[in-house]
């Protein structure tokens, strides 16, 4: 049947911010409203699904994720939740003599959390496993530790980042994980459908897929694109691809494009200006506070970043960078400038570029970012994970600088487009953990509301990429049928500033209710519709 009533819960719906039920049409919604119009309108045409007393919202959008990454580490060893290095190599053991053949993998690490604040290193991971090679990322996947034997095989010693003691960054990490990663079509095909229903069982319809040919290649690109396409025989979220290649004219981005054979939003993503704050590599005005003959390293110049943002915008797509640490920012503003003067900042502002991370960015940078109509796209776990007085970010930095990362509300208040995401595999794929650590930030100043942040993972993460359809990301009637059903505790309006009543259910406020994210229990997905087609439905709901 294609006409399914959705009765007896919640609907998150700014076109009736009360209605407990809503119709779908195929792959529209076709109508929202009360139990009381439901039952006029139900008839035997129509499917019936009873809601229990759950929540239907709008699907969330992933602003930035790697796809075959994240299948990756679900299948290595997790190691997000160890403290201490006898932990990791506990686990590291038993992987090892649970799976005795191949490379050995693992994610996750954080040597800040750890007791004692140092990575692994390759003799241990030697002793551990019996000389197996082994591979483990760090948890921003900037750098990684190996054991003796992996990099005995691949030449590591002899490559740039090379420390010595089996840390890899650099030239031998990317070695390092290329080894790892040799994957055959059918193994890149299951890895790549793990993490999309597993995107699809935490409630998102969309995910922006940060390629480049340093994180994959276009074959996984191509992968993706046939996985998430409408004819596919089974329904995936779907893919919205950048490809991060830097390029220096017109026609060397039309060159790449035509090349990758599969069609993207943007040269955008993951083009690195810099790396990362935890390895260390993100490229800072003034030298790390716990290393202080170091300031990072730019991986582009500023003419190349202009000629990039040039180049596309004279093509009138998306262009666009990695960028972390506040030098990186300026070569980046410096960039936007260049292209504004080659091309006119007409045409830079309607190209739609966008910025991936942006962690340190001050009000000059603000101002230029809101003049350029540059969107960011910001992940807001980073600070709920490294953020503090306590966290990886002050440890890096000091705690002054640190307190002046992810300025989430104040790129609200200056007027810059964000959109939200998760980074995985570097935080997991919950979107509700992301609109929790916006609303309650570890600086006072920069939390928005729970409902400004839900904005941010759905109506923001669509209009970043360039959707033609205004009513994606909401639940009225002639919008797509892309949504999900969650099973909460309590249904609340919650807000940033405590000056304010944080909750309130009086149905004359007229404000659609979302998830109280201060219970015992995170929303859980019971189902996940895009555009009609189901992408996931638990076992418990029918």
């Amino acid at each position: 049947m294609s006409l399914t009533m959705y009765r007896n819960g919640s609907v998150y719906s700014a076109a009736d911010p009360l209605a407990t039920a809503m119709l779908v049409d195929g792959d529209t919604v076709a109508w929202v409203g009360s139990e009381h119009a439901a039952t006029s309108l139900l008839d035997a045409r129509m499917r019936l699904v009873d809601l229990a007393g759950t929540l239907i919202t709008p699907g969330f959008v992933d602003s930035h994720v790697h796809v075959t990454e994240t299948g990756t580490a679900l299948e290595s060893i997790d190691l997000s939740n160890t403290r201490s290095v006898t932990q990791a190599l506990a686990l590291v053991a038993a992987a090892a003599a649970a799976n005795p053949h191949g490379i050995l993998q693992g994610h996750g690490w954080d040597e800040s959390s750890w007791a004692e604040q140092r990575p692994l290193t390759a003799v241990e991971l030697d002793r551990a496993t019996g000389s197996r090679e082994v591979y483990l990322a760090r948890v921003d996947v900037h750098s990684g530790t190996v054991s003796g034997s992996l990099a005995k095989r691949c030449g590591l010693p002899g490559l740039d980042g090379w420390r010595g003691d089996g840390l890899v960054t650099g030239a031998a990490h990317a070695c390092a994980r290329d080894a790892s990663r040799q994957l055959s079509t059918a193994d890149r095909t299951r890895i790549q459908q793990r993490a999309l229903r597993h995107a699809a069982a935490n409630g998102y319809v969309a995910l922006a897929e940060m390629s480049a040919p340093h994180v994959g290649s276009a074959q996984d690109l191509a992968s993706l694109a046939a996985l998430s396409s409408f004819t596919a025989p089974e329904a995936f979220a779907e893919v919205l691809p950048y490809w991060g290649q830097v390029v220096s004219s017109a026609d060397e981005a039309r060159q790449v494009l035509a090349s990758l054979g599969t069609p993207v939003l943007g040269l955008a993503g993951d083009l690195n200006i810099d790396g990362s704050l935890g390895s260390r590599s993100a490229f800072l005005r003034a030298p790390y506070a716990d290393a202080p003959d170091g300031r990072g390293q730019a991986y582009l110049t500023a003419a190349q970043i202009g000629d990039h943002l040039a180049a596309t915008s004279e093509l009138g797509i998306s262009g666009g960078f990695h960028i972390i640490g506040d030098g990186a920012m300026d070569l980046a503003l410096e960039g936007l400038a260049l292209a504004a003067e080659q091309v006119g900042i007409e045409k830079v502002r309607a190209a739609g570029h966008r910025f991936e991370h942006a962690e340190m960015v001050d009000d000059a940078a603000m101002a230029a970012l809101a003049r350029h109509a540059v969107t960011v796209s910001i992940q807001p776990v980073f600070d709920a994970f490294w953020g503090g007085g306590e966290g990886m970010y002050a440890q890096r930095l000091g705690a002054e600088r640190a307190a002046l990362l992810n300025p989430v509300a104040r790129f609200y208040e200056a007027g810059v487009p964000i959109c939200f995401g998760s980074d995985s595999p570097v935080t997991p794929l919950n979107p509700w953990a992301s609109v929790r650590a916006a609303l309650s930030h570890h600086q006072p100043g920069q939390r928005i509301s729970a409902r400004a942040a839900f904005i941010g993972h759905t109506r923001a993460g669509w209009r970043a990429a360039g959707a033609q359809n205004p009513m994606l990301g909401q639940l009225a009637p002639g919008a797509p049928a892309s949504f999900a059903i969650w099973e909460v505790d309590e249904l609340m309006v919650q807000v940033a500033d405590e000056r304010v009543q944080s909750w309130s259910t009086d149905p004359r406020a007229r404000t659609p209710l979302l998830p109280a994210l201060d219970t015992a229990n995170d929303p859980r997905c019971l189902a996940t519709v895009h555009r009609g087609r189901e992408l996931y439905t638990a076992a418990d709901f029918s």
